[in-house]
C-alpha cells in the first residue's frame, strides 16, 4: 500500500514553486510548505536534509513519512502540493510522535 507515483512531487521546478510561492506551517517535528495545484488531488515531496545522515539514514525516514502522509491522505483530499521536510528535533521521537506531529500540521 504504498503512494502512487502521480501521488508524489518528483521535478526540482515544482519543489522550488511550491517552496518560494507556497504558503508554510512549521512544528518541532516538520516544515510543511503548500500551494493548491490544479489537480483533482494531493501531492506529496518529502526532504530529508543531508546534513542529518547519510543515504540509508535519510531513506528510511522518507519512508516513514511516506508511510505516515499515505494512511492519511484521504482525510486532506483539497488539491494541494505539499512539501514535508524532516527537521533534526524529530530523530530522536517513535513513528507515533512523528504521526501525531504530522496530523497536527496537516489540520
Amino acid at each position: 500500500m504504498f503512494m502512487k507515483k502521480k501521488f508524489i512531487v518528483r521535478s526540482t521546478r515544482d519543489f522550488q514553486d511550491i517552496i518560494k510561492n507556497g504558503k508554510c506551517k512549521k512544528n518541532k517535528s516538520f516544515i510543511i510548505h503548500y500551494k493548491t495545484n490544479n489537480l483533482s488531488y494531493d501531492r506529496y515531496g518529502i526532504s530529508v536534509s543531508k546534513k542529518l545522515g547519510n543515504a540509508v539514514f535519510r531513506n528510511k525516514y522518507k519512508r516513514k513519512i511516506r508511510s505516515i502522509a499515505d494512511n492519511y491522505k484521504k482525510l486532506y483530499i483539497n488539491s494541494k502540493d505539499y512539501i514535508i521536510i524532516l527537521r533534526r528535533t524529530a530523530l530522536d521521537k517513535t513513528y507515533a510522535d512523528l504521526e501525531k506531529d504530522f496530523n497536527e500540521l496537516m489540520k
